[in-house]
């Protein structure tokens, strides 16, 4: 197994770990903020108060992006299994 080959492989583990959690990430960012805001404007300071709908927010997002996100990692797992003769040279 070369250098380059590690460094590529390695990349591209990480932009699929990348683009599998942001949309999860995403979601529970937008919904923070607004229950932030939500609690500046109504002077509420509850700790907890944002978790629940962080939570509910996450639960969407996966379960709509949850095909898409099957499809990528299917992908590649199946081109990592693909190319492993290769790789174990």
């Amino acid at each position: 197994m070369s250098p380059e080959l590690v460094i590529t492989l390695g990349q591209e583990t990480i932009k699929t770990t990348l683009m599998l959690a942001a949309p999860l990430l995403l979601c529970a960012l937008v919904v923070g903020l607004m229950v932030s805001v939500f609690q500046a404007v109504t002077q509420i300071n509850e700790a907890t108060l944002s978790f629940i709908p962080k939570i509910l927010a996450v639960v969407v997002a996966l379960v709509i992006c949850a095909p898409w996100m099957l499809q990528v990692i299917s992908n590649f797992t199946t081109t990592l299994f693909e190319n492993i003769v290769t790789y174990v040279r």
